[in-house]
């Protein structure tokens, strides 16, 4: 099962090492590892020819250069490109222009890894699967919501079967703030370790884990009091919190037991985990 222990936090890196590498791509993942994460967190879309993809938003703008690349194919939604048009796009580039967390600015990207990013491409689950098999790592992947989209009715029963296919079930979180997904991956899966996803207070978060049938509660930061972790724990629930880049709050939430933190900055919470 995966889960932290009591006594320290799973360091979940946050769509990767996103403040120093761009987020959901393989250079985020090995810088990740690098830093000496547990796991890494990835989101999982689905193509027009229903292919998954590494990628957070429902649209390409954002992280790649397709609007360059298809001017007119506005809004440039996901779910209509096929993953041979999106092959065509650099997914690295706008970290270098962007900035997002201005770690380039800081010095904490050197230039020859601001060069590498460029023509980085978004990769397939397939892809992100592999490469945390072949590092005998893990990883959490949080399947977006996909409502209103030809890949709804088919993402979750893909996801288990992809897992399953690459003997990776106990490699694999998966979350959702769909939580019908994750209804259908323990069905498929009873095996799989599945998170609920939430971004507000639930009135009773134990009951919510217990009708969904999840081991783990995902609670964003401002959702969660630090007095509901230990109940849920000794309940045998994990609790994984997001998304937490301030040092002083990843010391509140490792002394009130949480069992994972996911963070965008896994070289500030490395050392606060390590400490005995």
């Amino acid at each position: 099962m995966i889960s932290g222990t009591a006594r320290r936090p799973l360091l979940i890196a946050h769509r990767g090492a996103r403040s120093l590498a761009p987020e959901n791509t393989l250079a985020a993942a090995s810088k990740a590892l690098d830093l000496g994460a547990d796991m890494w967190e990835l989101d999982v879309g689905m193509t027009a020819d229903g292919e998954l993809l590494v990628i957070h938003d429902s649209t390409l703008t954002r992280t790649s250069n397709a609007k360059e690349i298809f001017p007119r194919r506005r809004p440039w939604s996901l779910h209509e490109f096929t993953l041979e048009e999106i092959r065509k796009l650099d997914f690295g580039t706008w970290f270098a222009q962007e900035d997002p967390f201005g770690q380039i600015a800081a010095g904490a990207v050197s230039p020859a890894e601001i060069e590498s990013y460029r023509g980085e491409p978004a990769p397939t689950l397939r892809q992100a699967l592999r490469f945390t098999r072949h590092r005998d790592w893990r990883v959490n992947a949080e399947i977006k919501d996909l409502r209103g989209t030809p890949g709804d009715p088919q993402v979750a029963a893909k996801v288990v079967a992809l897992i399953e296919e690459l003997d990776m079930v106990d490699r694999v979180l998966v979350s959702s703030f769909n939580h019908r997904y994750l209804k259908e991956v323990r069905e498929r899966n009873p095996g799989i370790v599945t998170g609920a996803l939430v971004s507000k207070p639930q009135s009773d978060p134990e009951l919510l884990l217990h009708e969904l049938g999840t081991q783990a509660y995902h609670p964003s930061v401002s959702a969660i009091r630090r007095s509901e972790i230990a109940p849920l724990r000794k309940e045998g629930f994990q609790v994984n919190v997001w998304t937490v880049n301030e040092p002083k709050v990843m010391k509140s939430l490792i002394k009130a037991g949480a069992s994972g933190i996911f963070t965008d900055f896994p070289q500030l919470l490395r050392p606060l985990v390590s400490e005995p």
